[in-house]
C-alpha cells in the first residue's frame, strides 16, 4: 500500500483521470473490449458524477484508481495498470463496504479471472451466471454479491425481488395458457412440448437440470389449466 494514499470523493476536476483509468484498466484486463469510444466513456462518467457515489484513490497527486457505486450496485472498480497489486482496489472496495453496509451486487465477466479471484478473496460470492445476452458486449458474465452486515436480510431482499418477478411471469403464463386453449387442434396435454420447454429452460438454469424443471413446468401448466377453467 502506497504511504501517500488518499481516499476521497471524486470531483468534476477528476474527470480526465477517471476516463484515463477506466480506459487503460479495461484495455489491460482479460475482459471483452469496451464497445464505447473514449468520448462516450467521458460523457457517461460526466453524467454519473451527478448521480452515483464516486471515490478515488490518490497516490501523491495522481488519481490511480476509482470506484463508482449506487445504493445497491458496485458498477465500477478500476485501477490504473501501473498501480495494480498495490492494494488500491482493496482500499476502495473497503470504502464501498463501509458506505453500503447492507450489501451490494456487481457484474464481472466470466473471463476476468483476476477480478473474480479478487472479489472472492474479499468475501463476495457468485450468485448467478448469464450467457451475456443482457450486456452490451454479449459475453458471459457473473453476478457477485457482498451480503453485508446482515446476510440473511440481504439474501431475503434479493429473494423478494425474484419472487415479485416470478409472480408477474406466472400471471403472464397463466393468461397465455388460457388464451391458447381454443386454438389447440387437440385438447389435452402435449408431453413432448412440455419436455422441450423444460430442456430449453435447463439451458438457462443448468443448476436445476431438465428433470427438476420438467416437474416445475408440469405443475405450472397444471395449475394454469385449472385456473383457466375456473
Amino acid at each position: 500500500m502506497p504511504t501517500e494514499l488518499t481516499l476521497r470523493p471524486a470531483t468534476p476536476g477528476d474527470l480526465d483521470d477517471l476516463v484515463s483509468v477506466h480506459v487503460s484498466s479495461r484495455a489491460a484486463a482479460p475482459m471483452p473490449a469496451g464497445v464505447h469510444p473514449e468520448r462516450e466513456v467521458r460523457a457517461w462518467l460526466t453524467e454519473r458524477l451527478d448521480h452515483d457515489e464516486v471515490w478515488v484513490a490518490v497516490v501523491g497527486d495522481e488519481v490511480a484508481a476509482y470506484t463508482r457505486f449506487t445504493e445497491t450496485w458496485l458498477d465500477d472498480l478500476y485501477v490504473a495498470p501501473e498501480r495494480a497489486g498495490q492494494g488500491l482496489g482493496s482500499a476502495l472496495l473497503g470504502v464501498v463496504k463501509a458506505r453500503r453496509p447492507g450489501g451490494f451486487c456487481l457484474w464481472v465477466f466470466e473471463t476476468n479471472q483476476p477480478a473474480r479471484g479478487f472479489y472472492a478473496h474479499h468475501g463476495l460470492v457468485e450468485l448467478e451466471r448469464t450467457d451475456g445476452t443482457g450486456n452490451e458486449e454479449k459475453q458471459p458474465d457473473i453476478r457477485m454479491a457482498w451480503p453485508g452486515d446482515d446476510p440473511l436480510a440481504f439474501y431475503r431482499g434479493l429473494i423478494d425481488e425474484v419472487d415479485a418477478d416470478l409472480g408477474d411471469v406466472l400471471a403472464r403464463r397463466a393468461a397465455l395458457t388460457r388464451a391458447v386453449q381454443p386454438h389447440k387442434p387437440v385438447a389435452g396435454r402435449d408431453p413432448d412440448r412440455e419436455r422441450a420447454i423444460a430442456e430449453a429452460m435447463a439451458r438457462r438454469a443448468p443448476a436445476l437440470g431438465a428433470d427438476r424443471l420438467h416437474r416445475i413446468v408440469h405443475a405450472i401448466i397444471t395449475e394454469s389449466l385449472e385456473a383457466s377453467q375456473a
